[in-house]
């Protein structure tokens, strides 16, 4: 079978000739039709080639050079050539892990953020995941790195306060190769390539057919996944045209946190050594009572016997009924095709579409009061006058309404991407290229088995004398249930009877529109003049316009908007357009010289105007210096501007719960600072002895977006070094030190770093964003929407290697490492505040971090059709941070997480036209390491390999 190479162009000005992984993937190529092309079309100085080789104008020097474009650059060079830090991942790198989704497989590598500061979304993340994969890069975000689809931008999916692209949405069976910038693209790329770029990049051209089956499931039973995809594609009119078409299901099934042994029971907060350890969430299956200081929890009779004290025994198991993972079900389609009319002209349209459904269950919903927008009580107040009342005084309720089953979330979204254009020579060694994108995605978001809030204080008979102030005083007035079609009054005491559950439950659904247009004209000549020397370069020269508009909305249930949930959230919805240029130059100041074998300049610049926010202007420069042909020297600088997003400016205000713990519940824990926790409780009626979070280690905290931001700027610049010698064959080498600098850089805090920052007395202009405390003494909200931050340093150095060595004729051993070390990971949280070390810290209550060093190391040994790979993952040690200190190891029974691996183990085997696969990941079965957030027992963004367990899986395809 006949290997063919073929690039597809990421941003530059035209498509070149195209390196992927055919072989890999089963497919040939036409090229005798393609040689058939008549030499009026194909004709150069160099002879006779195909168009595609006419248009990579790869000729030189009377002979044909094949190269290609790059991720970094939108000139034609071959990839040694390229001043920026790029990694390059093949289709086959991909397909020989247990990955399922392009999500799941970055997450292996060390250069992909972990959730940190970043508040990434991963198919592990069951509490507000909802199935989107968000990419990131550095731990900068995923609002900071773009992700481009054959180069060309990608639609986004909108959540409840997120957009991104998801990446679940995007089969991997179609995948040809990922490339990787680790560097600042927004000169070249946009605004919202601070971080850098990842460009996927799909198969195209085949003319071949082939289906692939595969299925796996972790050793405990669960987690199952299935999947069958298959491609077909054929040329027409000798070459000028192909057509291809590829489709593939997914399905995989979700984990329950019961099915973990070290998850089963969740630790509700990390306590001193020797302390009591409160398992599961305070809200209780069976109403709580709290008279003063003091609270009860019922037996189920409903009578006042029937109560009893509250213990650490009555605390409920939410682990029994909540997720560790998504369940995902995703349908891809999509067609490809191009004609070639003549060397000027040439048309190519791809349209794919995606059908994405993604659920998971939490315990049966909790409520202790009604928080923003609503304005229904803050606490659930039983008033004195109800017959259930047995204390003699109003008294406020907690509940967790398990009688309406658990809450299940289900996301479901589809997404169409359109893209059409045509490319072409436009005289002499100046081509270009232009196209049309559009593309939309519609969201449905579902949440099953919610608490209709207005209607069980209606079935409580508590109405407020003042509707309009959630902290009014309430009355007893069972007039109000009585008015209510399908309302009776409810015992708190007791279970809830079928008519009653029915007349509390609902189902909210929320709504969520993404819309994208981007219109390019791209133009590129490699060849414009030679510089008037011995051993000049040939400059090159590309330039390009670009015009995008991008509009978002969020619609919320009605019921969640008007605040008959007891909370919700706000519509969203805005837009932004961005008319942008941008020029690159590339001169080879020295080719083939002594001590320069090649030294080359690159230049980019980009003008972009915002009708938010007006003009910017963005820079890079880059050297690539080949003293000789084994060792090559390479930098850049650049810079950055990132306007805000549709979400963070107009994003709808809601309350979530997120990991952090109130200061008055854990006031001990403060060391010299504890004196002034407890007096700043004190003054809010809270005694510290004996008051509990109610929100198992959560703390309410409104997000949205700020139509007052500002956008960020930044810097970036990278220096290294890629190592060839000639003397050791097939190796390769590269050490890059990067570094990051943000300035007004836009994000939300820790809400445990402003609870601390208030209660501390650190900074008590932070109380300012904490609202007043509800009747029973618990904060009913953080504000917490979006702002311009200080600042953010980060740093580190890259070490990548690759290596194939030719033991006999019929075996081969690959080696191949990704290496990074984090120096520095610097956050400003206010302007011109204190800078925070956050390098080899762990957010304990958030599940992310920034370990110091990470590693993936995958070593292949090839005998003729048959391959073995192991694959091995490491995650350093960090220590735990909860956004402003460092925990002590005399005060907490945890304070840190050791270094942690994984192993995982590949086996392949080809024959004739048909390959199998298997493989086992995590094999050893690692357990994750245990970090008290409240919830999980673990960091789920840091280890979804080990979360999932030991997985074993069976592939099997055929090529016709």
């Amino acid at each position: 079978m006949r290997q063919s190479h073929r690039l597809m162009l990421c941003v530059g000005a035209s498509f070149l000739a195209m390196t992927a992984s055919a072989q890999a993937a089963g497919l040939t190529q036409d090229s005798k039709s393609r040689k058939a092309m008549s030499a009026s079309v194909a004709r150069t100085k160099a002879g006779t080639m195909s168009k595609r080789s006419v248009l990579s104008n790869a000729a030189s020097d009377g002979g044909r050079i094949e190269t290609v474009t790059v991720t970094g650059s939108a000139l034609s060079q071959n990839k040694d050539q390229n001043a920026n830090p790029v990694q390059i991942i093949t289709a086959r790198e991909i397909q020989k892990t247990s990955a399922v989704t392009i999500g799941d497989y970055l997450q292996r590598l060390p250069s992909i953020g972990t959730g940190g500061a970043s508040g990434t979304s991963t198919n592990t993340q069951s509490n507000g995941g909802l199935g989107m994969s968000c990419a990131d890069l550095r731990n900068l975000g995923p609002n900071r790195v773009l992700v481009l689809v054959d180069g060309k931008r990608q639609v986004q999916t909108m959540g409840q306060g997120s957009s991104c692209v998801d990446l679940n949405a995007l089969p991997v069976d179609q995948i040809a190769s990922v490339e990787i910038l680790k560097d600042g693209g927004s000169e070249l790329y946009g605004a919202d390539a601070v971080s850098g770029v990842i460009n996927i990049k799909l198969k195209h051209d085949l003319t071949t057919g082939g289906i692939t089956v595969r299925g796996g499931i972790t050793d405990v039973g669960d987690g199952a996944t299935g999947k069958i995809s298959g491609y077909k594609g054929f040329n027409f009119n000798h070459g000028r045209g192909n057509i291809s078409v590829f489709g593939q299901y997914l399905t995989t099934s979700g984990v329950m946190q019961r099915n973990r042994d070290w998850s089963a029971l969740p630790w509700n907060a990390n306590v001193a050594p020797g302390a009591t350890i409160p398992y599961g969430s305070s809200i209780t299956a069976n109403t709580r009572v709290f008279v003063g200081d003091n609270s009860y929890v019922s037996n189920g009779s409903g009578t006042a016997a029937g109560y009893h004290s509250f213990t650490n025994a009555d605390r409920y198991n939410f682990a029994s009924a909540q997720n560790l993972s998504n369940s995902l079900q995703s349908s891809n389609l999509s067609g490809d095709a191009h004609y070639d009319v003549n060397d000027h002209l040439q048309l190519y349209a791809n349209v794919r579409y995606s059908h994405k459904t993604a659920n998971n269950f939490l315990a049966g919903w909790p409520t202790t009061g009604a928080s923003y927008p609503s304005t229904l009580e803050s606490s659930i107040i039983l008033p004195s006058g109800s017959p259930y009342n047995y204390w003699g005084q109003d008294v406020s309720l907690y509940r967790r309404f398990t009688d309406l089953g658990s809450r299940r979330y289900e996301e479901a979204v589809d997404t169409t991407q359109v893209m059409g254009g045509a490319k072409g020579r436009i005289v002499a060694n100046w081509f270009y290229d232009a196209s049309m994108t559009y593309g939309t995605s519609q969201a449905m978001l579902n949440a099953e088995n919610s608490l209709n809030y207005a209607h069980y204080l209606q079935a409580l008979g508590s109405r407020q004398v003042d509707p309009t102030n959630a902290a009014s005083a309430v009355v007893y007035d069972p007039s109000i249930c009585v008015a209510s079609t399908g309302c009776s009054l409810i015992n708190p005491g007791t279970s809830l009877t079928t008519a009653q559950a029915a007349y509390l439950r609902h189902t909210q659904i929320d709504h969520a529109y993404y819309q994208m247009r981007d219109f390019n004209l791209r133009v590129h000549n490699n060849d414009v003049v030679k510089l008037p020397y011995q051993h000049g370069g040939a400059v090159g020269i590309a330039l390009g316009m670009e015009h995008r508009s991008e509009q978002g909305s969020y619609s919320p249930d009605p019921l969640a908007a008007n605040g008959d949930l007891g909370g919700g959230s706000t519509y969203t919805g805005g837009g932004y357009n961005a008319t942008e240029a941008y020029l690159e130059g590339k001169i080879p100041l020295l080719q083939d010289a002594f001590l320069a074998k090649d030294l080359t300049i690159d230049g980019q610049g980009r003008w972009s105007h915002y009708n938010t926010f007006g003009d910017a202007y963005n820079w890079k420069v880059g050297i690539n210096w080949a003293p000789v042909r084994d060792i090559r020297f390479r930098a850049t600088l650049g810079t950055s501007f990132r306007a805000p997003t549709i979400t963070e400016l107009y994003g709808g205000h809601a309350i979530g719960y997120y990991s952090g713990n109130d200061p008055c519940a854990q006031a001990s824990s403060y060391g010299a600072l504890s004196p002034m926790v407890v007096a700043n409780c004190a003054k809010q009626g809270v005694n510290t002895a004996t008051f509990v979070n109610a929100n198992s280690g959560q703390l309410p905290q409104l997000s949205g977006g700020n139509a007052a931001l500002k956008p960020e700027e930044g810097r970036t610049y990278t220096v290294g070094t890629v190592i060839t010698p000639r003397w050791i064959p097939n190796l390769q080498a590269s050490v890059e030190y990067w570094h990051y600098t943000l300035k007004n850089m836009i994000g939300t805090l820790p809400g445990q770093y402003i609870a601390d920052e208030c209660y501390t007395g650190a900074n008590p202009s932070y109380c300012s964003y904490i609202s007043a405390r509800n009747a029973s003494g618990q904060i009913t909200q953080i504000n917490d929407t979006y702002q311009n931050l200080g600042g953010l340093r980060t740093s580190g150095i890259d070490f990548d290697l690759s290596y194939t060595l030719r033991v006999t004729r019929y075996d081969s051993l690959t080696v191949s490492n990704n290496f990074q070390q984090l120096v520095s990971y610097l956050q400003q949280n206010t302007p011109g505040g204190s800078w925070y070390n956050y390098a080899g810290r762990l957010f304990y209550q958030a599940g992310g971090g920034q370990p110091r060093v990470r590693d993936y190391a995958t070593v292949t040994w090839r005998h003729n059709n048959i391959s073995l790979t192991y694959m091995m993952n490491y995650i350093g040690g960090m220590h735990f941070n909860d956004g402003s200190t460092d925990l002590s190891c005399k005060s907490f029974v945890y304070c840190k997480v050791p270094g942690i691996f994984s192993h995982d183990v590949t086996v392949d085997y080809r024959t004739g036209r048909w390959n199998f696969e298997g493989g086992v990941q995590n094999i050893l079965d690692k357990k994750p390491p245990f970090v008290p957030d409240g919830a999980t027992n673990t960091a789920l963004s840091m280890y979804p390999q080990q979360i999932i367990g030991r997985y074993v899986f069976l592939q099997a395809g055929v090529s016709f």
